[in-house]
């Protein structure tokens, strides 16, 4: 299954954030194994190296946790016609806009989350890692 995977949740994987680390876990597991394609947008990546390093407080790290995301993620562009959907749709959260309609250009099948509430406007299945790993 091809699914978009929200921040929180490569986050969770990559710092190792408990209580969410052994639920992440198991995606990239999913995700090792061929049974998940997980993809990010362009835009989390710059989220994650700014997280990551105030989380971690090391440049070094950051750069690491790109990189591993680089290593087992497809990328959705973020390009201006994703922005005019996202902007057009009057969702409050804008971030939460442009994830779902990267999701939709690149034909996605779901976006998982663990906050299913920001994406409750969703055009695709909203999906947390339980019910993904269901499926």
């Amino acid at each position: 299954m091809r699914v978009l995977i929200d921040t929180n949740i490569v986050l969770d994987f990559l710092l190792q954030r408990e209580p969410f680390f052994q639920d992440a876990e198991l995606l990239f597991q999913a995700m090792d194994s061929g049974q998940v394609v997980g993809y990010v947008t362009a835009t989390t990546l710059t989220d994650i190296f700014y997280i990551a390093r105030k989380y971690t407080r090391s440049l070094e790290q950051a750069r690491q946790a790109v990189s591993e995301t680089l290593t087992v993620m497809a990328i959705c562009p973020v390009n201006r016609a994703v922005l005019e959907s996202a902007i057009a749709s009057g969702l409050t959260d804008f971030e939460d806009a442009v994830q779902i309609f990267c999701a939709v250009a690149e034909g996605l099948e779901a976006i998982l989350t663990r906050d299913k509430q920001g994406f409750l406007s969703s055009s695709i299945s909203v999906l947390s890692i339980h019910e993904l790993l269901q499926l």
